[in-house]
């Protein structure tokens, strides 16, 4: 399986890096693991609703210009379905049943993502009803990731 993190904004942060870094390669042992950063929409501090939408719509275009059509692309949206770790699981379990080979994810900037990108997504996912940092959210999602791969392979993994 081919799994593609696409993300709006450099990571700063050195223990977010490593993190990720870890999780990355532990992955390497079930799937491919892409990280794909992409500039953030540089906007003033308080920006009108138009002002965020048009945002928005700049980095949501870079994003879909690197989504191949045959991908199956899951947005992490506020809005999405609440799942657990094993639902997760069993969803990419499911995917991988039925040939889909190539996996996105997508996270967007501090704004959020663009109507194009959430039209675009196969799945909307939440983690909770509580906002994260996006950054932070890579690590989240890496560690969901691989711990739905130790799941679906009935291997151990904290709970």
């Amino acid at each position: 399986m081919n799994i593609s993190i696409f993300t709006i904004g450099k990571l700063k942060e050195k223990y977010l890096k490593q993190g990720i870094e870890e999780y990355v390669k532990r992955l390497g042992a079930y799937a491919k693991i892409d990280i794909i950063e992409l500039a953030d929409e540089k906007a003033p501090e308080n920006l009108s609703d138009i002002e965020m939408e048009q945002v928005k719509d700049k980095e949501g275009e870079r994003l879909l210009a690197k989504m191949p059509d045959d991908m199956h692309v899951i947005a992490l949206a506020i809005n999405g379905k609440m799942k657990s770790s094993e639902q997760l699981a069993d969803d990419l379990d499911k995917l991988a049943t039925y040939g889909k080979s190539k996996i996105g994810f997508v996270i967007g900037g501090s704004l959020g993502l663009s109507d194009a990108v959430l039209k675009r997504a196969d799945d909307q996912l939440s983690f909770s009803k509580m906002t994260f940092p996006h950054q932070l959210m890579r690590l989240i999602l890496v560690e969901q990731v691989y711990r739905a791969f130790r799941i679906n392979r009935g291997e151990p993994y904290h709970k």
